[in-house]
């Protein structure tokens, strides 16, 4: 074969490649990390329904990563889950040299539903990423192929600010911090905002709060709701979203039986409170894309 025949099949090759490219598209996931700075508020619960409910009702491709050592998102889903899958533990991919969280996914039988399963030996991990050259960033590196394969992925993380959140906050877009309604509830969140505002200074510029949300709420607690509510409001105003998540019993039973609630009890509240978050959450999502799209628009002028 000729040098110019060669050139001319290797350009329509690469033609046909950007038209599959176009047809069908590369995404380019928005990573939101579900953190706090203590367990029992419903952090999990929130990561496995809020990802169910953007795959099943807004029907994005999505993966939830379990970042948490306890291994409770893959106990969570359990009946949705098949057994005898390969696929790499999430300990193995944070300490390879080039490691690429693809290839810790397994699907599930909610179609456009993939998970990282539970690991525990994230434990070791979170300790031996201390040695690491550039530890904040190895999950942001490993998520490089990931994000081109999802249109959303969710991370619950640990109940710490240890080194696994840190690297989540480091990979993340945005941020949702699930708050109880408590007095002390609203100390801990203005902890980890200032955690988030220092990653934010000096890792991860692109970081945002998508909003603090209310769990575990007892409506016949009326006065305490009221006076948390009011504090959360007026300290940190539009960051707090206006869904909130009710105690619920079919939330505990659908995470026993293995299944997000939409599919275990899809009429119940705790169904229909985490179906208006992912409205809520795709809300925002879509005007922080054209706010920034302005802001670029608006920049390009201005330079021109």
């Amino acid at each position: 074969m000729k040098i110019g025949e060669k050139i001319r099949e290797i350009i329509e090759t690469e033609i046909q490649h950007k038209a599959v490219l176009a047809k069908d598209g590369p995404y380019s996931a928005k990573v939101i990390a579900i953190c706090s700075q203590k367990g029992g508020v419903g952090k999990t619960t929130t990561a496995i329904n809020l990802a169910s409910a953007l795959a099943q009702h807004h029907n994005q491709k999505t993966l939830l990563l379990d970042l948490d050592p306890q291994g409770h998102v893959e106990k969570s889903l359990s009946s949705i889950i098949e057994e005898g899958l390969d696929y790499s533990p999430l300990s193995d991919i944070m300490l390879a040299k080039k490691g690429d969280l693809l290839e810790g996914v397994v699907r599930t039988k909610l179609e456009a539903l993939h998970i990282t399963p539970g690991d525990n030996s994230l434990y070791q991990t979170e300790g031996m990423l201390t040695a690491k050259i550039g530890r904040e960033f190895i999950l942001n590196h490993a998520l490089k192929k990931a994000r081109s394969e999802y249109q959303t992925i969710i991370i619950d993380c640990p109940p710490n600010l240890g080194n696994l959140t840190v690297n989540a906050l480091c990979a993340a877009d945005h941020i949702i911090i699930p708050c109880e309604m408590s007095v002390l509830a609203f100390e801990g969140v203005s902890d980890l905002l200032d955690t988030v505002e220092t990653v934010k200074e000096k890792l991860n510029p692109k970081l945002k709060v998508l909003g603090v949300l209310f769990t575990r709420v007892d409506r016949r607690n009326v006065s305490m709701n009221k006076m948390v509510k009011d504090a959360m409001r007026q300290q940190f105003k539009g960051d707090v979203f206006q869904s909130e998540i009710h105690i619920n019993t079919d939330l505990n039973r659908a995470q026993l039986n293995g299944y997000p609630i939409h599919q275990e009890a899809p009429r119940s509240s705790g169904a229909l409170s985490y179906k208006k978050l992912a409205d809520e959450v795709m809300g925002r999502l879509d005007k922080n894309k054209t706010q920034r799209g302005r802001a670029l628009k608006k920049k390009k002028q201005t330079k021109n």
